[in-house]
């Protein structure tokens, strides 16, 4: 199972949200954060692709070593696992602050 990466208007949704005339641009943390989670969705992609080569090379017979696959596929999970979690984090803390009363 392959997770395809997510394109750059996933994380900065135009549509969704414009700053007000005369705001400052975003800063250098806004920048940190939306580069942090580019990076995450690119690595669990990668032990995705690797775990998904692992067990194609495991069917064809091009590699014997049940363990390297296993770990690989383990890891993988763990990765994509741990990208639900903060996925739900942040919906969570998203909908905490939507509700707060102004």
């Amino acid at each position: 199972m392959a997770v395809h990466p997510v394109g750059s208007s996933f994380l900065r949704p135009d549509h969704v949200a414009t700053r007000p005339a005369g705001s400052s641009p975003p800063s250098s943390e806004d920048a940190g954060f939306s580069q942090f989670i580019t990076d995450f969705l690119r690595e669990t992609n990668a032990h995705q692709q690797q775990a998904d080569g692992a067990l194609h090379d495991l069917v064809t017979g091009k590699t014997e070593n049940v363990h390297d696959v296993v770990l690989s596929i383990a890891q993988a999970d763990l990765s994509f696992r741990f990208l639900l979690e903060v996925r739900n984090r942040l919906t969570e803390a998203y909908q905490e602050v939507s509700r707060m009363q102004l």
